[in-house]
């Protein structure tokens, strides 16, 4: 073509890196090189997020800016840690992410102890240097350090925070310091005094510290922290180990039967319903029909009885158990998700209703006409770790293809939605005086957003956090 290759690409050059669809402002951002052999792009896991990025085959474009003045405007406008904090809710759109999240809770779970062999192996993983926090010695295990102190030597030195974790188990009155389940956060001076640091504290979308972090000591601290602590998460489960088996799945005998017993009772009610409705006794709910009336009832009852199983399966896991580790902790999963897989799949829905549409008056024509039960509209007694019937198989396969189908629609409709939004108001900026007005002139807001707060200055949405600027200040005198 003719084109005079000045130099190849090298360590350090900045490069523009995107990911279709660009849906907004971190769609495209500025990383700097690190050359590496092989032909695939290779990028920080905590950078996901923000491009919508995962490694199944995502493909994405970078483009190597060439003149100073590009190079500068990416470096201060577009690099990665400027845009650690979302301009939608103020909140970090880049923090720790899976194994990073879940390597940090086990490290401050509680009163862990590390042996100094361990701690030297977690400390090395950041290149720590500093001076070790108090060793504390016993009879059983000997020298050791708290995984809580291990953690606060990362924590910026005037960080002060209180606030609930992610594996708080929501009781009806909260204890907050004398929480039993280690949920309440407290950091004083850059100490995690209490609590466990899973995704309410570094997660993308929701880390406390992490905001914190960016909004009080700049982007670059945050950045450096995040770094950090995800590499002492990784360490952390280096050293303590972490898998997830079948067995993991595995729930004793006597939760099986109660969970038997559970579902017992879900089809015994279900037939009441259905008898009384054939007998014409059904209290109908206002403005239903009798039909729509049984329907939500039978619904309401499978969908209490599919909790029922859940609780119970989750309570003979315990914290011990790495799924529920993994769905306590925020890094990924929910209870909804160990409960499925170890006591009941629970009914199946197609648009928001029990599977009503296949053979005449029937679903399958293993069920006969005109059968309402349980089993014959979808509902799902098996857990997938027990396997599921064919019957049962077929009506979860049609629950999952509405998924899929919902995501291919909803896609182009939110797609196209979004482009004639911003072609409708492309030529809308904010003024000096803080209105908001179009290119005439005209004025649309005469104050940006109603209230006049930036979205991306706020604290999680809101403009200032009282409650944290009282706090600081009577904690100051």
């Amino acid at each position: 073509m003719g084109y005079v290759v000045e130099r190849q690409l090298m360590d350090g050059d900045i490069v523009l890196f995107n990911r279709q669809p660009s849906l907004h402002r971190m769609s495209m951002m500025a990383h700097m090189v690190k050359v590496m052999p092989n032909k695939t792009f290779r990028l920080n896991l905590s950078v996901c997020p923000p491009y919508n990025a995962d490694f199944d085959g995502d493909e994405m474009n970078l483009h190597a800016v060439q003149s100073e003045e590009a190079r500068s405007e990416a470096e201060v406008l577009m690099k990665v840690q400027e845009n650690m904090l979302s301009p939608r809710f103020g909140g970090p759109i880049i923090g720790a992410l899976h194994d990073h999240i879940t390597g940090c809770f086990l490290l401050t779970y509680k009163q862990r102890k590390f042996s100094m062999s361990e701690v030297t192996q977690i400390l090395s993983a950041i290149d720590y240097k500093g001076k070790l926090p108090k060793v504390k010695v016993d009879k059983q295990c000997g020298k050791w350090i708290s995984g809580k102190d291990i953690f606060s030597l990362l924590l910026p030195k005037e960080l002060n925070l209180e606030y609930r974790a992610t594996c708080c188990a929501k009781c009806e009155v909260c204890q907050k310091r004398d929480c039993p389940n280690d949920a309440w956060v407290v950091l004083r001076d850059g100490r995690l005094l209490q609590g466990t640091i899973d995704d309410k504290s570094i997660g993308a979308f929701k880390g406390e510290i992490l905001a914190q972090t960016a909004r009080r000591w700049g982007n670059k601290a945050a950045c450096q922290f995040l770094d950090k602590i995800t590499r002492m998460g990784i360490a952390t489960l280096d050293v303590l180990g972490f898998s997830l088996g079948i067995d993991d799945e595995d729930i004793p005998s006597d939760a099986k039967n109660q969970i038997k017993e559970t579902l017992d009772k879900t089809r015994k009610k279900i037939e009441n319903l259905i008898k009384a409705y054939e007998d014409g006794n059904l209290e109908v709910l206002p403005a239903r029909s009798p039909e729509e009336t049984l329907e939500m009832e039978i619904m309401r009852a499978t969908g209490q009885g599919r909790d029922l199983a859940g609780e119970i399966a989750s309570r003979s896991l315990g914290m011990d158990n790495n799924a529920v580790i993994m769905a306590k902790s925020g890094a990924r999963g929910s209870m909804l998700n160990v409960s499925q897989m170890a006591g009941c799949v629970g009914q199946q829905a197609v648009r928001g209703e029990r599977i009503s549409r296949g053979y005449l008056n029937r679903t399958l024509p293993h069920f006969k006409p005109g059968d309402l039960s349980a089993e014959a509209k979808g509902f799902v007694s098996s857990s997938y770790k027990s396997g599921l019937t064919p019957t049962e198989y077929f009506f979860n396969s049609m629950g999952g293809r509405e998924g899929l189908v919902d995501t291919a629609v909803r896609t182009s409709r939110s797609g196209y939605m979004q482009r004639r939004l911003i072609n409708a108001l492309e030529d809308i900026k904010v003024k000096e005086d803080g209105s908001v007005r179009d290119t005439t002139g005209s004025i649309i807001q005469f104050q940006y957003g109603e209230d006049g707060v930036d979205p991306s200055k706020s604290v999680f949405g809101d403009a200032v956090k009282i409650d944290d600027i009282i706090k600081e200040a009577m904690e100051g005198e």
